[in-house]
């Protein structure tokens, strides 16, 4: 039987349930979908994708731009290091976000997993060297919020790309691949929690002695960029691969 439009009402459910499921968490179905033939960079600023961009390079244009002020010690590469991490974690989410059919999924996947390898790399490097400066000065472990929360995220992303990596690469550590799968959507939605939570970090930051009387930056600065960052990077969440 046919619809209003000509289109057989069978027909138009099938279409309206894959467009439910193509739909963004906020905005049209289609906004933050790649569309075939076009390259995966694409993905980087598809739909509100330039958002999170201007926000995130302007976050870390504002690091850098205080520690390159300044005189640089060892120190120095900490807020650095984890600032570009954030970077490419922020890269990572949006260049996979876009893609939903199998092909462009299983490139997504593994640029994304590349991108986040450096990422980490880039927080392993920023912990060893709060690590080594606090044992140098022997100062206190978590004596202040941005330490608790900083340990806190750090964490939090060594097992977020743990668990990203085993349940995509070696399934068989979850019984097998459909097991792995079942992962997935935790593993997204703990992806967008734990870049949140950097993003608090770094907000706590602007509070410790280091910044107040070196760096200098203000803590609406990062305030503002985190919800720009956070505004181009939510409503490009699909809501099926959160399981909604």
């Amino acid at each position: 039987m046919a619809s209003a439009t000509g289109i057989p009402e069978d027909a138009a459910a099938i279409t309206n349930e894959a467009t439910g499921e193509q739909e963004p968490l906020l905005g049209r179905a289609g906004d933050a979908s790649q569309q075939d033939g076009k390259p995966l960079y694409c993905n980087l600023i598809l739909g509100t994708g330039v958002v999170a961009q201007f926000g995130v390079w302007i976050l870390v244009a504002i690091v850098w731009a205080a520690v390159f002020s300044h005189d640089l010690i060892l120190f120095s590469a900490h807020p650095l290091l984890n600032s570009a991490g954030l970077l490419f974690l922020a890269q990572g989410a949006l260049v996979l976000q876009p893609t939903h059919t199998a092909k462009q999924k299983r490139a997504g996947t593994l640029w994304h997993a590349a991108i986040m390898d450096l990422g980490i790399g880039c927080f392993i490097g920023g912990l060893a060297i709060i690590e080594y400066n606090k044992h140098k000065s022997h100062r206190e472990h978590f004596e202040s919020p941005h330490s608790i929360l900083g340990i806190i995220t750090y964490l939090s992303i060594f097992i977020q790309g743990t668990v990203g990596f085993t349940q995509y690469f070696v399934p068989q550590v979850y019984g097998g691949v459909e097991n792995a799968k079942k992962v997935y959507k935790f593993h997204r939605i703990g992806g967008y929690v734990i870049y949140t939570l950097g993003l608090a970090t770094v907000a706590a930051a602007t509070q410790t002695d280091y910044n107040k009387y070196v760096l200098g930056i203000q803590l609406w600065a990062v305030i503002v960029t985190s919800v720009i960052i956070l505004a181009g990077v939510v409503p490009r969440i699909k809501k099926q691969k959160l399981g909604l």
